[in-house]
């Protein structure tokens, strides 16, 4: 599985940072580096080549930082490290939660990376074109069992799910559609609890696709 770093120049932040995107991501090594290493703000070449030396469990490193100096040492220290390491310029809190999401999920060092970046284009509702599930689409009307709807952890958990399958899916809540396979895409849909929404899926997996997200939802999502 693909592991992160997360480098800022404040221990506090990349500390913070790695937490929340943990909470997403429980079997992803995430592993923060911030501060100079002597208690205070900068960053730190030694201590960041460890992280990434913890965080590689042989598959690759995606490496995040925040501003200035941290991305010149990110990049000294990927280039020492032996194994695999992509040091990406994407949102920091953004990338995190995108990046541990697809690395949950299995995907390669390449996508991991693709993730990070990725989320930097979202929209607040990330509205898919309607030409994603054209054809022989599956829909249903879901409820949101849980307390606070589609936040993080339960969006996390829809992405999670789909993730492997060969299928377009989009969930639609009032005049917005979102990607259903990004958690920040959902997230910005704004669906509370109790609220009902519409999952529609395409592909050879939709079938599959649309029983996941009723059975998630089923279940309270977990909480």
């Amino acid at each position: 599985m693909i592991g992160l770093v997360v480098v800022s120049h404040s221990r506090r932040l990349a500390a913070g940072v790695a937490e929340l995107a943990g909470q997403m991501a429980p079997s992803v090594a995430i592993v923060p580096s911030g501060g100079d290493g002597q208690g205070g703000l900068g960053t730190d070449y030694v201590a960041v080549g460890e992280a990434i030396t913890r965080a590689d469990s042989g598959s690759g490193v995606v490496v995040l930082f925040d501003l200035g100096s941290a991305k010149m040492v990110a990049d000294m220290a990927a280039e020492e490290a032996e194994g695999s390491v992509v040091v990406v310029d994407a949102p920091l809190v953004e990338g995190a939660v995108a990046a541990a999401v697809r690395a949950q999920g299995g995907a390669g060092l390449a996508e991991v990376a693709a993730a990070a970046v990725g989320a930097g284009s979202v929209s607040s509702a990330s509205v898919v074109d309607g030409e994603a599930v054209d054809g022989e689409a599956v829909r249903a009307d879901v409820e949101l069992t849980n307390s606070v709807g589609l936040h993080a952890r339960p969006a996390a958990l829809v992405a999670r799910a789909l993730a492997p399958l060969d299928a377009s899916v989009v969930v639609r809540f009032g005049a917005e559609s979102a990607d259903a396979k990004s958690v920040l895409a959902l997230m910005g849909l704004g669906a509370p609890g109790g609220a009902r929404v519409e999952v529609v899926a395409s592909g050879a997996d939709a079938a599959e696709a649309v029983r996941r997200v009723r059975e998630l939802a089923a279940r309270g999502f977990d909480e």
